[in-house]
């Protein structure tokens, strides 16, 4: 059987099936959509589980003058008769608002006039429509109308362009004689985007005059689908839009249509001959949980597929986690109090928690409540729902999905903390002055209470060396900051590898190792720290070096304990 090309960022659905991509078949959704119907469906789910593409399914479905063929062999064709009625038989709209950007609202504006113009664009038939009236015509040439400077610079007005969908719906049901069919995809990006540059409310008065124009008492409108992460609450948004229905991650329609769900990875292993690769794809891409189904990032399962089929030592990557600036987790964490910095731990550690969800926000809320964080993260795949049984009615428990998610969050604590602690210089001199100087007192208890006020990353479900790797990143991190020090982490130092050595200018060189104490005798694991220091000889290397004096250090930490023992070489 010829091996079908994996559809790494291949989000168009006339182009995966065309170029012989492999496609985990969604098509059902088309027939779900059409039973449970609504005249305006809004789905949210987190990037990169699918919606684009799904979007670009239905435009090819839907579309007049669509090729047919594409679908043939897919579970949708098994409705004959609601095929029959429905396929290649209504005008479409379709348009995505993900590069609805810009660092003020005059640019953002101008690129919702071009999302708009561009799309106008692929309608230029209606120009010579003679179903159409000269006044209509006047109407979709203003949508298409450009500056005399340039033909990619859409010049309409800021009314023409809050009414463009509309004004597009009504002249395509002119001129097909059947209502059209609306689609819009990441709506919700403009308000994050404008969220973050500091211009949300002029962006929000612009999309809720769009949406509403588009989707309230438009008698040309069949029905609309729209699709983002976070569901905007109808008062800021769709204000008097009565006929919205909103899908999110916690209901149990359409659950197995965004994401992949373990039998589409089982046959997906099975096609490439991965299947020995399961139990690795389930720990670090599955663990989100859709209405009552399991899903995995369909993204994640994609990439590493490919990887392994380059490398079948490939190791799994952070595919989801590294196409998006996650500001959204910084936010969070920088906001966190004690109580949210031990529940954090407590996720980091494999754990959950119980927090209030709301699905209906406005991005003016966020700050509002850390609570309105949480919901947030579980909205945007950060965090995800248990099923644990338990009658919660207001609350949900929430925890991190699978371990791509977990580093992440990791990664971010480590970044948040090294720049927590740099930010206070005279604090960490005074902590790193303490090392060449002897002073174990002070390096033990400054560094508690680095401890205490940083997030511990201590996964309980892995090995001791996994846990160690926490406390050797702080120290080492706190250490970089001498700029004039030679630093170096698990170099080759005598026979075999010490955690830490330091070479300051002054010829005093420092090895530092680092064990986690298990069983909370911190005394003995410095003890054996130090005694690991003397037997593999690492201070030999830098006597040779031309260090004077050379300082060992032996450290142990439990949780937020830790002890310091020093001797010299």
């Amino acid at each position: 059987m010829k091996r079908k090309k994996l559809p790494i960022g291949i989000d168009g659905f006339d182009k995966l099936i065309a170029n012989d991509f492999y496609y985990v078949d969604k098509t059902m959704f088309i027939a779900e959509l059409l039973q449970n119907w609504g005249e305006v469906n809004l789905f949210t789910r987190p990037r990169r589980f699918g919606k684009t593409l799904n979007m670009s399914m239905l435009k090819c479905f839907f579309e007049i003058g669509g090729e047919k063929g594409l679908f043939d062999g897919l579970k949708i064709m098994q409705e004959k008769e609601l095929c029959e009625q429905y396929m290649n038989r209504f005008p479409v709209i379709s348009i995505s608002l993900k590069s609805v950007d810009g660092p003020d609202f005059q640019s953002a504006a101008a690129a919702l006039r071009t999302v708009i113009g561009e799309e106008a664009m692929r309608f230029q038939f209606l120009q010579d429509s003679d179903r159409l009236s000269g006044q209509e015509k006047d109407s979709y040439r203003q949508l298409i109308r450009v500056d005399a400077e340039g033909e990619e610079t859409y010049a309409m007005s800021d009314e023409v362009m809050t009414a463009g969908l509309k004004t597009l719906s009504r002249l395509l049901s002119r001129h097909f004689g059947r209502r059209t069919i609306l689609l819009i995809d990441e709506y919700d990006v403009p308000l994050d985007r404008a969220f973050q540059a500091g211009y949300y409310d002029a962006m929000v008065n612009l999309i809720r005059n769009m949406l509403g124009n588009a989707l309230k008492s438009n008698r040309d409108l069949y029905f609309a689908v729209l699709t983002g992460c976070l569901r905007i609450s109808k008062e800021s948004i769709f204000t008097g839009l009565n006929n919205l229905k909103v899908h999110t991650i916690s209901d149990v329609r359409y659950e197995e249509y965004f994401g992949f769900t373990d039998s589409d990875v089982d046959e997906m292993l099975r096609f490439y001959g991965l299947l020995s690769c399961r139990e690795v794809i389930r720990e670090w891409y599955d663990g989100y949980r859709f209405g009552g189904v399991d899903v995995y990032c369909p993204w994640d399962v994609i990439n590493y597929c490919d990887e392994l089929l380059a490398n079948p030592k490939a190791r799994p990557g952070n595919y989801w986690a590294n196409t998006s600036g996650n500001g959204m987790v910084r936010r969070f964490i920088k906001k966190a109090d004690k109580n949210t910095k031990n529940e954090i731990e407590r996720l980091l550690d494999g754990g959950s928690i119980l927090k209030p969800v709301k699905e209906e926000l406005t991005y003016a809320e966020l700050d509002d409540s850390i609570n309105n964080l949480w919901s947030v993260l579980y909205a945007t795949g950060y965090l995800t729902g248990r099923d644990s049984g338990k009658e919660e009615e207001e609350r949900m428990e929430l925890a991190i999905p699978n371990r791509e998610i977990r580093k992440l969050f990791a990664d971010l604590v480590k970044d948040w903390f090294q720049e927590t602690a740099l930010a206070d210089s005279s604090r960490i001199s005074r902590f790193c002055a303490a090392f060449p100087a002897g002073d174990v007192s002070t390096i033990q208890n400054m560094l508690h209470d680095y401890l205490w006020d940083s997030i511990s990353v201590r996964d309980t479900a892995v090995r001791i060396s996994r846990k160690e790797n926490f406390y050797h990143g702080l120290l080492l991190g706190l250490l970089q900051s001498q700029g004039n020090w030679l630093i170096q982490s698990n170099a080759e130092t005598g026979e075999g590898y010490s955690d830490i050595t330091v070479c300051t200018p002054e010829r005093t060189g420092i090895v530092i190792e680092l064990k986690y104490a298990e069983d909370g005798r911190l005394e003995t694991a410095c003890a054996k720290a130090l005694k690991q220091i003397g037997e593999r000889k690492y201070a030999e290397g830098l006597r040779h070096r031309g260090m004077n004096t050379i300082l060992k250090y032996g450290m142990a930490f439990r949780e937020k304990e830790c002890r310091v023992k020093m001797e010299k070489f």
